[in-house]
């Protein structure tokens, strides 16, 4: 039978990757280093002359960026560099003073940085990392191959095809019990074992594929160390899914330039991560309050008036309000300029808004529509990426569904300050901040002002788009909040980020929960999703617990292509604002575990493998989080209101019942649609506050106790706020908890939950 093709036609995007070349039958082009010698040592580098199996020269350069940190290069040209850095530089290692390089004769050599180690076999070559006993971290696959000899595996090296270099790669073995984690928003399972991810931000259509939204060249392992790959190119990692028992990265860029991180927690090779990159940025406190959206409709100053003054006659906790694409013109997407009819006073919306407690978002993203007026004026000007004939790229960023549009040229001076100029009117009239939208847009076809091919730019275009629009927010607002689709190596810099148009089932939340865990072991705490999801509109039980979900995740707004209003969902209005009115509850908790993150690096929403990384059942459970450290949150996502729950080692408390649980083992939980499945470790002392509609500083808190020592023992809480840190310390005398509060805020009083073995009296001092 010939072949058909499917009925259904596969989905396209303007910006697919390109494909690597591939070597014509007989062509040679696959090397290996073989051997090395040492050319210098100063104590932080070791620069070596390589040989490989294809009788290349290279340079391999081995140096301590920081403690714990080893860089490792491998080129032509020991200056090279990530083509990428024709937009941005994406890392910027350090040194490290401790650093100490010693090389005996006929020895391996040996690159202390502290808690991490490199040992240099020369001939033949091998490179292995180690912890400061010795004890092996990582190390090269030493090559798989077949009954002809030929390599099964890629090793340390390159790739010709044409007589032409085209990729870098590397190779580590991997042990049979290793899980790895990371790489950006991942909607798949979150150990990445078994698949193969590719460094391309795509308009990932949903959450429910490998497509990602927001890609970081980041893992960390089971084991204890984490690598990253500096490079803005199409990198492609096979995670043990070829060769079940080696990690390949393939690199197509002018180096392979990485970093092996010391843990050995996750949150240790966070922490050195950010020293690599940045620390994330703090979002203000009002960002951790409700968002609700206008949702992907036609919209009016007179419908968003009257949005605002619902949710306030309902008691609907709300600090921000969310205008969508439809603030602009019908088809001039995105010109950055209002609808004149829907919208004929802004201004005085924007005021009579703020005077009801309300910041207002825009939508926006990086391209023009070619029926727009501000596209001729930008195009005469020569502010959009080209194409190769040097006209502007006019790309299809909507997939047909809307008009073609020009892509603003980031790396053109001229254009950047055009953009801001289109910004500024908008802030000064009042405007909090901007939701950008989109990114991924980039051709790889495409020619940027600076030069750059598309291919180079694609990743790091979002990082440009983010940077201006954070930085004309600062210049007018005083923070640096936007509200971001897509994402790149170092974007925790962008203070807030969601999972994208995710379609309204429970398998969507579910594997939105599992990008939200990924992106958070990739560095970016500050992260949402689109409570009730995006596509379509969710079912009424679907909706309540999606708002659940939404409102024990670090940032919460409602958005979707149809309304996420709770009122529109009569039926379950009560129980989706009980669960909004549980975050502005949880606020001093809540708010305090973000400033923490921003400190540290560790994500707020935490896998368990988080804090518990010597369990490998925790490397698994990604339907499930921590929220801080103290609260487990398990959203349900099966209708039937009953599911699995692993309560990793220790003691739990039902949240609403008061329950103790044992952990280290799986509990069957079903709970009734008011109740989202919450747990919180026993012991621990969470500051709460009287729910108000929007977020403030409180100077009353109160402390909920939940459970305490068997014995006598000390529990402390933290808490962040503008007015300064309180500290609360609990210690336990027989049925007595004793609670000392010192700093800003006054502590009313201690509520004590029912559990078992809980203190039955408190004392304030």
């Amino acid at each position: 039978m010939p072949y058909r093709p499917p009925l259904v036609a596969h989905e396209y995007f303007v910006a697919d990757p390109p494909e690597l070349p591939v070597r014509t039958r007989g062509e040679t082009g696959l090397s290996a280093v073989t051997a090395a010698e040492l050319v210098a040592a100063d104590g932080a580098e070791v620069m070596l002359k390589a040989v490989t199996s294809a009788e290349e020269t290279l340079v391999v350069q081995v140096g301590a960026a920081g403690e714990g940190v080893i860089r490792v290069r491998l080129s032509e040209d020991a200056t090279a560099r990530p083509r990428s850095e024709g937009a941005i530089s994406l890392v910027t290692p350090g040194t490290y003073s401790g650093a100490r390089a010693v090389a005996e004769p006929g020895e391996p050599i040996v690159l202390d940085a502290g808690s991490l180690r490199a040992e240099i076999t020369l001939a033949p070559w091998h490179l292995r990392f180690t912890d400061a006993a010795g004890a092996t971290l990582v190390e090269q696959d030493r090559g798989h191959t077949d009954i002809s000899g030929r390599l099964r595996t890629l090793p340390f090296g390159r790739s010709s095809a044409g007589g032409t270099p085209v990729a870098y790669h590397e190779s580590f073995a991997a042990a049979p019990d290793e899980a790895f984690a990371g790489f950006g928003e991942s909607f798949t399972r979150l150990d990445k074992r078994g698949q193969r991810p590719v460094m391309w931000n795509f308009d990932a259509f949903g959450a429910e594929s490998q497509r990602a939204y927001k890609n970081v060249p980041l893992y960390v392992s089971s084991h204890g160390y984490g690598v990253l790959v500096d490079s803005g190119a199409p990198m492609e990692f096979d995670m043990c899914q070829s060769t079940h028992s080696v990690v390949q990265i393939v690199v197509p860029d002018d180096v392979m330039d990485y970093y092996v991180i010391a843990g050995p927690t996750p949150s240790e090779v966070l922490d050195r991560y950010d020293l690599l990159t940045c620390r994330p940025s703090l979002p203000p406190k009002w960002a951790f309050g409700t968002w609700i959206s206008s949702g992907f409709r036609v919209d009016s100053q007179e419908r968003v008036l009257a949005r605002a003054r619902t949710i306030r006659e309902r008691g609907i906790p709300c600090d921000v309000l969310h205008l969508d694409t439809y603030w602009q013109t019908d088809g001039h997407w995105s010109d950055l300029r209002w609808d004149p009819e829907n919208f004929p006073d802004p201004a005085g919306m924007l005021a009579e808004l703020e005077g009801m407690g309300f910041k207002v978002c825009l939508w926006m993203n990086p391209y023009i529509s070619h029926l727009s007026p501000t596209f001729r004026e930008a195009a005469e000007a020569g502010y959009f990426l080209k194409n190769q004939d040097g006209a502007p790229y006019v790309a299809d960023c909507w997939h047909g569904s809307f008009p073609a549009c020009g892509i603003v040229d980031l790396t053109n001076p001229a254009a950047v300050e055009w953009f801001k100029d289109l910004l500024r009117p908008l802030l000064r009239q009042g405007v909090a901040a901007f939701k950008t939208d989109f990114a991924e847009g980039v051709p790889s076809d495409a020619v940027a002002f600076n030069g750059m091919t598309g291919t180079d730019l694609h990743n790091v275009y979002t990082l440009l788009f983010n940077d201006v629009v954070a930085g004309v927010t600062r210049e007018v607002n005083g923070h640096e909040l936007v509200w971001a689709r897509s994402s790149y190596l170092g974007g925790q810099r962008h203070s807030a980020q969601w999972g994208g148009d995710t379609y309204t089932s429970y398998a969507a939340m579910g594997s939105t929960i599992r990008g939200g865990l990924a992106h958070g072991l990739s560095g970016v705490p500050f992260w949402s999703h689109d409570a009730g999801g995006f596509t379509g509109r969710p079912t009424d039980d679907l909706y309540v617990r999606w708002a659940q979900f939404g409102a024990l995740s670090p940032l919460l707004r409602l958005h979707g292509t149809t309304t996420r209003e709770p009122w529109e969902f009569p039926e379950v209005e009560a129980e989706a604002v009980a669960a909004l009115k549980l975050r502005y509850r949880l606020m001093p908790y809540i708010y305090s575990a973000a400033v923490e993150a921003a400190r540290t690096g560790a994500p707020m929403m935490r896998a368990l493998c988080v804090d518990h990384p010597d369990d490998p059942v925790a490397w698994q459970a990604d339907l499930q989080y921590l929220l801080g450290r103290d609260l487990l949150v398990a959203p349900m996502t099966a209708p039937e209101g009953t599911r699995q729950v692993y309560l990793p080692r220790g003691r739990w408390v039902d949240h609403w019942t008061g329950e103790v649980l044992d952990g280290a083992r799986y509990v069957r939980v079903s709970k009734p649609l008011d109740q989202i499945p919450l747990f919180v470790r026993y012991g621990a002392l969470i500051p709460v506050q009287e729910q108000g509609d929007t977020v403030d500083v409180p100077a009353e808190i109160t402390l909920v106790a939940f459970g305490g020592g068997d014995g006598p023992g000390t529990h402390t809480a933290e808490i962040h706020d503008a007015d300064g840190v309180t500290v609360a310390v609990a210690t336990r005398d027989g049925d007595e908890l004793r609670v000392v509060v010192t700093g800003p805020k006054r502590v009313t009083g201690v509520e004590i939950v029912p559990a078992t073995g809980a203190p039955v009296r408190t004392v304030i001092s």
